[in-house]
């Protein structure tokens, strides 16, 4: 037998499975749909913890949870790698060769990029929560799907089959239908709902580049993250006034807003992981995908724990749409179309 003919068949194989990939044909494995769920209850517990404590103890210093949240995420996976309990490399030769302990310098130079992108999905992302009601801001922040797509083409060449983009076409078209009868809007919470739906689709889309090229696996990009993002962050904070403001805030010592903010950065690291994981595990539009699915249990307990919007059934039927959209995915990505 020629030994020419197993090489030939792996490299065709290879091709093959790259393609199918690049046309976003990929079906979702079992492992990827537990990510994907552990993802959606994550991203519900963070909406409802962050809301509670910008809005209903009105603590006014968003920049300074993400801070908290940020130094928890580094200090954990410090003692974590330090206690070899988990490592910053995939299981690949390269993995391991570059990635031998922590996180050389050149690796952080290659992950600048993403990191920039993380800042800045984190801080507008944060400040995006209080501009509008909890129903209203998880029904703006199904478009990012649209955003999603073209970041995928332009970063990664990413292509998708006609059902997914038909998918994606009616969850867009339910959002601006749900969010029809809130057309007397705030100007500057719209805005920035809108510019953290871009900056969502700009990190996913970056995370789907250099997660497949640096070797890192999700515990390590997020380790680069918090060394490059956290130290920019603190300044910010210390330069805003932002810190002295949450150092002097009322509600510091209450029992209760202490409880909401530890949950908060405890969940935040959660769902971090989760998001790095089912964005290279599956995809940046799947990721994104799981974030419409997720708002489900976001508009219920949004309604009940903060109220806001009224109930309407024009937005009731946006919502179905939005819903429906985001369960046509799913199939499509289930049955590989």
């Amino acid at each position: 037998m020629s030994p020419t003919l197993p090489i030939t068949a792996v490299s065709a194989s290879k091709a093959m499975r790259e393609e199918q990939e690049k046309k976003g044909n990929n079906r979702m494995t079992p492992r990827g749909a537990i990510v994907a769920l552990s993802y959606m209850a994550f991203a519900v517990l963070l909406v409802m913890f962050n809301k509670a404590a910008l809005s209903s103890y009105e603590f006014p210093c968003a920049n300074v949870i993400t801070v908290m949240q940020m130094i928890l995420s580094t200090v954990v996976l410090y003692v974590l790698r330090k206690l070899n309990l988990i490592k910053f490399s995939d299981d690949s030769a390269d993995g391991k060769t570059a990635v031998k302990h922590f996180v050389p310098v050149r690796v952080l130079r290659q992950i600048s990029p993403l990191s920039i992108a993380y800042l800045f999905y984190m801080v507008v992302g944060m400040a995006s929560i209080r501009g509008v009601n909890v129903p209203m801001y998880t029904t703006l922040r199904r478009t990012t799907v649209f955003f999603t797509i073209i970041m995928e083409f332009l970063l990664v060449g990413q292509k998708h089959s006609n059902p997914i983009i038909a998918s994606v076409a009616i969850i867009v078209l339910g959002a601006f239908v749900a969010g029809s009868r809130d057309l007397s809007f705030e100007l500057e919470g719209y805005s920035t709902v809108l510019l953290s739906n871009i900056t969502t689709a700009i990190y996913l889309a970056t995370i789907a580049r250099l997660g497949k090229t640096t070797g890192l696996n999700s515990f390590g990009l997020m380790w680069c993250n918090g060394l490059i993002c956290g130290p920019i962050l603190i300044l910010w904070t210390l330069l805003s006034g932002e810190l002295n403001m949450a150092i002097n805030f009322e509600s510091l010592h209450v029992l209760g807003f202490q409880v909401v903010t530890a949950l908060s950065c405890i969940i935040a690291f959660c769902l971090n992981y989760t998001i790095f994981l089912n964005t290279t595990l599956n995809s940046a539009l799947t990721q994104t995908m799981c974030g419409n699915l997720k708002d489900l249990g976001t508009v219920f307990f949004g309604w009940i724990c903060f109220g806001g919007l009224p109930f309407d059934w024009l937005n009731v039927f946006g919502q179905f749409l939005g819903f429906l959209g985001s369960g046509m995915y799913a199939y499509c990505k289930l049955k590989g179309k």
